[in-house]
């Protein structure tokens, strides 16, 4: 395991059970924890940004994506859950599959991005997603869904974390900079760890809402 990969693995440990902890203890924690990614993100959306409007625009997808995951959360803890392991996942199955199969390139936007990765990415979320059903039967029958359903909601969810991916990095592109920011070793800044997230909770939020 080269340098990079094992700074990036224990990152995304670390990440994982600092995220759980403040999401499993109470609303006051995890409001917190938003509320220091909400700043994190705004520092690095700053550097990004290309204009004023872009600036303002920002700050204000960030901020509805926060009260979001807030608010899915607190009125659907069960889908709130499967929303974060489809996003995570889906850039684990990315990473890998581009690393391993590599192939042809997905778009200039990022030009690390692939064909076998975005297979990979829906692979790995399909899998996680029908794991967390496994253990947490009751999510189907409580919201009258069945597995076509699923499969759908979650390839759905894998594709706007990957939009979002590919969002992030054009605008990293537009600034010439090859991540957010240094905060977060093997991965860059924040905005790297999470930009895919922050385009799946408002969406599922909203699929929540109508949907659910």
């Amino acid at each position: 395991m080269n340098n990079e990969l094992l700074k990036r693995t224990i990152t995304s440990v670390f990440l994982s059970g600092l995220s759980i902890f403040f999401i499993i203890n109470g609303t006051f924690l995890f409001s917190l924890f938003l509320i220091i990614i909400l700043y994190l993100s705004i520092l690095e959306w700053r550097n990004l940004s290309v204009s004023k409007i872009s600036f303002l625009l920002g700050i204000s997808f960030l901020i509805i994506s926060i009260i979001s995951a807030f608010l899915l959360k607190n009125s659907n803890f069960l889908f709130f859950w499967l929303v974060i392991l489809i996003s995570v996942f889906s850039d684990i199955g990315g990473f890998v599959f581009g690393k391993i199969f590599k192939g042809p390139k997905l778009t200039k936007i990022s030009p690390n991005k692939t064909y076998s990765g975005v297979f990979g990415s829906l692979i790995f979320s399909l899998f996680i997603g029908f794991i967390y059903i496994y253990y947490n039967e009751q999510f189907l029958t409580k919201f009258s869904l069945n597995y076509l359903n699923l499969i759908m909601i979650i390839l759905l969810i894998s594709i706007i974390n990957q939009i979002g991916d590919l969002i992030i990095s054009y605008f990293k592109r537009l600034k010439n900079i090859k991540n957010t920011g240094k905060i977060l070793p093997g991965h860059g800044g924040l905005l790297d760890r999470i930009d895919g997230i922050i385009f799946t909770i408002p969406s599922s939020y909203i699929m929540n809402l109508f949907l659910l």
